[in-house]
């Protein structure tokens, strides 16, 4: 779990697109006494790229927050946003690479061309429409005005250990298919900019909420194809609301802006957590 340098790097990397809640302070305290534990160092990042719902008053609200809640980071806040040309950069080298192809299909396509059922909540396996497809592109803007997939090893078996929860298997092509790198808006898609970034920044461990573990099988594709070596996973449990929910970012009374309001100390954080 050490870098090049000898030095265990994590990160925390919240999206500005609501308040922060009790799930969020538990998830990035754990990252954060990991690091701490490995004499390590723990980074921010802001992971802004949905320009549509991601506001400065949440950026604002979030490092407060997690201030609050007992986080501390290095100095240097990292914001995605400001970071395209590096993305851009990591699309080219997929590209040379042969290990992506661009797609004009809509969602609605992918979803009209689906028969087969898939887990809910999960984005269905892409049925490989545009795989074979050839496109020219009479510019470089062309070619980023458009989807780009990964196209995973149909078959292969992604195994990896998490710190957390032992051994985990995901079957390409089968839990999962050719996934987005790349939108039509010119921005990367989650996969690709948080490999990307976790490998500008020298992460050595990414700790995050157990809903990313099939993410992981993804990232490691992505690793692979770049020619880089993977950080270590450690996934954390989810914390649900009364009712067996995950938590949103309307968390109402788990918020940590409402639970700060009604003088919970931070120190209260993590059974609150328990009893949630």
């Amino acid at each position: 779990m050490k870098s090049e340098f000898g030095q265990y790097v994590g990160r925390v990397a919240p999206t500005p697109t609501g308040y922060m809640h009790l799930g969020h302070a538990c998830t990035f305290l754990e990252a954060q006494r990991r690091a701490r534990a490995a004499g390590g160092k723990l980074l921010l990042r802001i992971e802004d790229l949905d320009q549509a719902r991601c506001k400065a008053e949440f950026v604002d609200a979030l490092e407060e927050d997690l201030a609050w809640a007992g986080l501390r980071w290095e100095p240097e806040v990292l914001r995605q946003s400001e970071r395209l040309s590096w993305f851009r950069e990591a699309l080219g080298r997929l590209r040379e690479a042969g290990a992506v192809y661009p797609c004009s299909c809509s969602r609605k396509d992918v979803a009209e061309a689906i028969r087969a059922p898939h887990v809910e909540g999960q984005e269905p396996v892409y049925p490989g429409t545009c795989r074979e497809r050839r496109f020219v592109f009479e510019t470089e803007a062309d070619a980023l005005a458009i989807n780009w997939r990964f196209r995973v090893p149909d078959g292969e078996a992604i195994a990896f250990v998490d710190g957390r929860m032992g051994e985990q298997r995901f079957v390409a092509g089968e839990d999962f298919g050719d996934f987005l790198v790349w939108r039509k808006d010119g921005f990367p898609s989650y996969e690709l900019a948080v490999v990307a970034d976790d490998l500008a920044q020298g992460v050595t461990e990414v700790v995050r909420g157990e809903d990313l573990l099939a993410s992981t099988a993804r990232q490691l594709l992505l690793y692979r194809a770049l020619g880089e070596k993977a950080p270590d996973f450690f996934h954390c449990p989810l914390i649900l609301d009364t009712e067996g929910r995950r938590l949103a970012k309307r968390a109402g009374s788990l918020g940590l802006r409402e639970l700060r309001a009604r003088g919970v100390p931070p120190s209260e954080l993590e059974r609150l957590a328990l009893k949630s």
